[in-house]
């Protein structure tokens, strides 16, 4: 007799559970939902019902037993209001990372307004695709210096109907650009180098190094971004940079060193310091 979708899904995970996996059912359940090509809703609802005879879950789940990570099986990633393409050449995006798309929308009095928006370090495009679906009449430019990263991006801007307003430039930090820009926000890499042999193996494994290694004290990023981007602010404007929990006091002392003495620290959902921001008045243009 075969097994039932509730035989399969426990069994995998308890897999999943005794690999270090965090969230074994749920995983378990979003691979299953691929595997046998079913929306969650169904495969609640008849829980009972016999599972497939395929090998298609068990060759997944064995992927994420070996800690691939989960967005990488499933080629996707749930982003702001978008689901994003992601893949091993860039950075998943994370729900931390929704925090930089908030500051940089508040104090956006008419959100039907042209404004310009820089990406500094897109990676997969979350941050400029996610503020041009909130900004129907705003314009994107995005830089990125992995060309695989690139390419990515530009799918995914195709993808969520926004590749009419977002131009994608291959090249380093926001070096050779001009202009003003109304908003300029970026999650640079921000892990120290030593540190990133210590991460999960998600991480360490599987995502590019060059969107993880922050360089020795993990704030080399900011030291060139934070003058640039004041550079860049057209009057009114505000820049937002992503950075890790624990940096919040030195981050705010390079912002303010480079010329922004207002600058701020913004806290994600868990409270934990999670950005960088200060506004164009602020660094004394």
């Amino acid at each position: 007799m075969s097994a039932t979708r509730r035989e399969r899904l426990r069994a995998a995970a308890a897999r999943l559970n005794a690999a270090g996996v965090e969230a074994g059912e749920d995983d378990a359940q979003r691979l299953a939902m691929k595997a046998w090509g079913l929306t969650r809703a169904a495969l609640i609802a008849e829980p009972d019902a016999a599972a497939p005879a395929t090998s298609a879950f068990e060759d997944l789940v064995r992927r994420r037993v070996n800690r691939e990570p989960l967005s990488h099986i499933l080629g996707t990633q749930p982003f702001w209001t978008l689901e994003l393409e992601v893949g091993p050449d860039v950075l998943t995006p994370r729900a931390d990372t929704e925090t930089i798309v908030e500051e940089a929308l508040a104090g956006v009095t008419d959100r039907g307004a042209p404004l310009r928006i820089l990406d500094i370090a897109t990676g997969s495009g979350a941050i400029v695709l996610a503020l041009l679906d909130s900004l129907p009449n705003a314009v994107g430019v995005a830089t990125e210096l992995s060309a695989p990263a690139l390419a990515r991006a530009q799918r995914n801007a195709r993808r969520c109907g926004l590749a009419d307003r977002a131009l994608f430039v291959r090249g380093f930090w926001a070096r050779a650009l001009s202009g003003r820009f109304d908003r300029v926000v970026s999650n640079p890499p921000y892990i120290a180098s030593a540190i990133i042999d210590t991460l999960e193996p998600e991480v360490r494994a599987y995502e590019p190094r060059l969107a993880l290694d922050g360089g020795a004290d993990g704030l080399a990023a900011y030291r060139e971004l934070f003058a640039a981007s004041i550079a860049l602010l057209a009057p009114g404007g505000r820049a937002v940079f992503e950075i890790g929990h624990d940096q919040g006091e030195a981050a705010l002392a390079l912002a303010r060193q480079a010329g922004a003495p207002h600058a701020r620290l913004a806290r994600d959902l868990a409270g934990r310091d999670r950005a960088v921001v200060f506004e164009a008045g602020e660094s004394g243009q």
